[in-house]
């Protein structure tokens, strides 16, 4: 008999506990992000891939096509291209693009840039059902820029 009055308030002890525990979460604030109603506000250390930063006073980006971006990544996965044309001053930028699918984020592009034309992109929402979505064309993306 003792055992078996034992084992109720054992058992009530357990629901009046786990009671608490519910009751406790109900009245704290709610952390979850509704995504994709909801959007997260995104770090400035939000390292997303690299992008060619569009400069306002000149409307256009500030790339001297030197190929450090390209040496400098240990990934291989950057193609810097210029060609020399008349009546303009050192190379113009004719393909830059970059293989997201071999990046490792690392930043040695950005941070070998002479003239900081690089910076990290804050897109997140990165999908795609192929490898090729994953090839972006950045001075096509810096051009469609408004």
């Amino acid at each position: 008999m003792k055992s078996y009055f034992s084992v109720i308030f054992t058992g009530a002890w357990s629901l009046i506990t786990g009671l608490k525990v519910t009751i406790k979460a109900l009245f704290t604030p709610i952390v979850t992000v509704q995504y994709p109603r909801e959007k997260l506000v995104i770090t400035p250390n939000y390292r997303g891939h690299i992008d060619l930063i569009k400069f306002e006073d000149t409307g256009s980006h500030k790339c001297i096509t030197c190929g450090s971006c390209q040496r400098e990544c240990p990934s291989d996965c950057i193609v810097v291209e210029g060609e020399k044309r008349e009546g303009v001053k050192g190379k113009v930028l004719t393909v830059f693009t970059l293989d997201f699918t071999k990046c490792s984020l690392c930043g040695a592009c950005v941070e070998a840039c002479p003239t900081n034309a690089l910076d990290y992109s804050d897109e997140y929402e990165l999908a795609g059902a192929t490898r090729e979505e994953f090839h972006y064309d950045i001075l096509k993306r810096v051009e469609e820029r408004e």
